[in-house]
């Protein structure tokens, strides 16, 4: 099972990171209202940006990473991310 950190971009600008084991059901959370209360009143949400881990624990201190960076290091993580085809 993978594991996610990353990071959705709000309908405001700003930048939410987060971990799940399912990124596309957690992106539907977010934008349903459910996902986060911070993204609850921020909608709709965007992927902006992700890492695969092999662990929970990995993806979590991964998560807690990027919840620590300045929002310009956010910002260039989202401009040069090109998701695996």
């Amino acid at each position: 099972m993978s594991c996610y950190a990353y990071l959705v971009r709000c309908a405001d600008g700003t930048l939410y990171a987060g971990w799940t084991n399912d990124l596309r059901r957690r992106v539907a959370a977010h934008n349903a209202g459910s996902g986060a209360k911070y993204t609850a009143s921020r909608r709709p949400v965007e992927l902006a940006y992700y890492e695969a881990f092999d662990t929970k624990e990995a993806a979590m201190r991964r998560e807690a990473a990027l919840k620590r960076l300045p929002r310009s290091a956010k910002l260039a993580l989202c401009r040069d991310f090109r998701p695996e085809p």
